[in-house]
């Protein structure tokens, strides 16, 4: 399929990228790597008449550590972020994850602001972003905002920006030295949506789980955060009775779609079995 015409705007700041958005209305769409608006269009289920592409803002790139927090431009692509050895050292689950999204030639375009951004509930960046208890930086004609990553997924491609705002960056708390850490996909083929997903990111101290966080993917219409299922980890061993007991919590809040990754009950059931293999591995990473 071919796309429908479309005017093309290439921005050089933030503030004209703003600008272009207010004054295009409902008519135009940002643009970052493309790689979900673009096949949308050629499927004509996206009918922009303005695309506003943000590749030549330079604010928008980048990795740096400020305060306790790691801010990454939303226009930093896949391959960066699994280059940084800022990341590695500090955030190495967002390398790790990114390692498992699609395949080498589309992390060269794809950025981690346009996974997060646009509510697909099959991108893997939202889910580990609630994992990381993350924060995106909107900004629009009323200046920057803040909105808490488990807060900004409202349904399948419905957020809480709003119109005339781009996501420009996310701002991510350091995890304690000595984390553990762990994203687990199943999917079909390279380059697939993840049947189920889970991200884990996990603290221990004299062989007793401190602290939890579990993000799901692609099990319900948003990304989800396993608040209980994690609560439920904290003050164990994390043996099979504390994780058989995490993994139910997580199970009773998907509410995955039945289709051609399999029936939906498959998909909960994958889900609860990614959880249990990020838990052990996150568990062998982490240092008491």
């Amino acid at each position: 399929m071919i796309p429908g015409l479309f005017d093309y705007h290439r921005p050089k700041s933030v503030s004209d990228a703003v600008a272009l958005l207010v004054k295009l209305g409902e008519d135009a769409r940002p643009l970052a790597g493309g790689h979900s608006l673009i096949p949308m269009m050629k499927t004509r289920l996206a009918t922009p008449e303005h695309l506003v592409d943000l590749r030549d803002i330079g604010d928008l790139k980048g990795i740096r550590e400020e305060g306790g927090d790691v801010v990454i431009g939303a226009m930093t692509t896949q391959h960066t972020l699994i280059a940084s050895d800022l990341l590695a050292a500090k955030l190495p689950i967002i390398r790790e994850t990114s390692l498992l999204i699609a395949d080498p030639q589309i992390r060269y375009l794809g950025t981690i602001g346009g996974n997060a951004a646009n509510g697909d509930p099959g991108n893997d960046m939202p889910a580990l972003m609630q994992c990381l208890g993350a924060a995106y930086e909107l900004t629009g004609p009323q200046g920057v905002r803040k909105v808490a990553s488990r807060d900004y997924y409202q349904g399948a491609y419905f957020t809480a920006i709003e119109p005339g705002e781009i996501l420009t960056a996310i701002r991510i708390p350091t995890p304690p030295a000595g984390h553990g850490y762990a994203y687990e996909k199943l999917k079909r083929k390279i380059g697939d949506y993840a049947t189920a997903a889970a991200a884990v990111v996990l603290t221990m101290s004299g062989g007793k789980c401190i602290s939890a966080s579990i993000g799901l993917t692609n099990v319900a219409d948003t990304p989800l955060w396993a608040e209980e299922a994690g609560k439920t980890l904290v003050g164990t061993a994390l043996d099979k009775a504390a994780l058989d007991k995490a993994v139910a919590a997580a199970e009773a809040i998907t509410n995955p779609a039945s289709d051609g990754r399999g029936p939906a009950e498959y998909r909960t059931k994958m889900a609860g079995v990614m959880l249990r293999r990020a838990v052990e591995r996150a568990k062998a990473r982490a240092k008491n």
